[in-house]
């Protein structure tokens, strides 16, 4: 039997990250620790637009790139004139020399008026991540959002068909959580068709309103082992219906690892969650296949998620049959299983 993994394929093309911390919020959430997320302070806008400059021209000048530049933390929509001209007009130039492919911006899903968007779009902005965390009222309201769950799914929609391309940030485990809740976002963001998708279980910060909550017991995060089930199977659900997961878990970061109080924060979220979407595939295969498998093929690209973390899932692939001695590692794009 011979099979391809379900993820689509990745960009080919780099990111330029620009972190705009705080930058157009209207307020800080419950959960919200940007400048620890980042490594950085708030700043000021016309600085981090200097230095944007200064550091595309080096790219530039020694022949880097090409990026896609993105505007990440704050709520880029509601950046104050002319501050969203401006990022946009830096990359605009950059983009006709060459150096600038694409250009994203994240924000909030109350903070795309269409008109906003228009303009935004016709100054060279091509997609949109919005900060959903959630589709339901409740989490929404037990966090602080200020929006609901239906003004989620609009501003989604608005995006669309403002021919923006689309991506959705989901927070789960916030609290007003529930069991299924976040299944049921994962398939209410699928049905949205984004392009990517971001999943980043809630973590409890140090100096956040969340963290005073944590310590008063009145809220409970996830565990790490609830993380990787959950996020594995949200994985198979978007996958299946083409969107890219370009982030699980917050990138390491040393202000935002030693502000951790509690939560599923493990360098390695990402690649355990990815692993086992992977094992719950082969075991369908493997029933699908019929008898006991001999061999499995594994293209070269997931050795490095195959076995999970730290060799976590090899026990489950000799409960399939799937020792280490049947498991072959080809320069192939496909999976195969062999059986007797």
């Amino acid at each position: 039997m011979r099979f391809a993994h379900p993820e689509p394929a990745p960009s080919a093309v780099r990111v330029w990250p620009v972190f705009l911390p705080f930058a157009g919020c209207p307020h800080r959430c419950l959960f919200c620790a940007q400048d620890k997320q980042t490594g950085r302070t708030a700043q000021d806008l016309d600085a981090i637009l200097r230095e944007l400059d200064s550091d595309l021209r080096d790219a530039l000048d020694k022949g880097r790139g090409p990026y896609e530049l993105a505007f990440y933390g704050g709520t880029f929509t509601a950046l104050p004139a002319p501050y969203p001209e401006a990022f946009l007009s830096l990359a605009a130039r950059f983009r006709e020399a060459g150096l600038i492919t694409r250009v994203r911006c994240s924000t909030r899903p109350d903070c795309v008026a269409p008109d906003t968007l228009s303009r935004l779009r016709a100054l060279g902005l091509d997609l949109v991540e919005l900060g959903i965390q959630s589709f339901d009222d409740g989490p929404l309201t037990a966090s602080g959002r200020g929006y609901s769950g239906a003004t989620a799914k609009k501003g989604c929609e608005r995006v669309k068909a403002s021919g923006l391309a689309l991506g959705i940030q989901l927070l789960p485990g916030l609290p007003g959580d529930r069991p299924g809740l976040f299944r049921e976002d994962v398939r209410l963001a699928a049905d949205l068709e984004p392009e990517t998708a971001r999943l980043y279980p809630c973590l409890v910060v140090r100096g956040t309103p969340l963290a005073r909550a944590w310590e008063r017991g009145e809220y409970v995060p996830w565990t790490t082992e609830r993380a990787v089930t959950e996020l594995a199977d949200a994985l198979r659900v978007l996958w299946a219906r083409g969107v890219r997961v370009i982030r699980m878990g917050l990138a390491p970061e040393e202000t935002l690892d030693e502000s951790v109080l509690a939560g599923p924060h493990h360098p390695a979220l990402g690649q355990s969650a990815r692993g086992l979407a992977l094992l719950s595939l082969i075991r369908e295969k493997v029933r699908e296949l019929g008898g006991r498998p001999t061999l499995l093929e594994v293209p070269r690209r997931y050795c490095g998620e195959l076995y999970g973390h730290a060799g976590e899932l090899k026990p489950a692939y000799f409960e399939l049959g799937l020792s280490e001695t049947a498991v072959r590692f080809a320069d192939g794009p496909d999976f195969v299983l062999e059986r007797d």
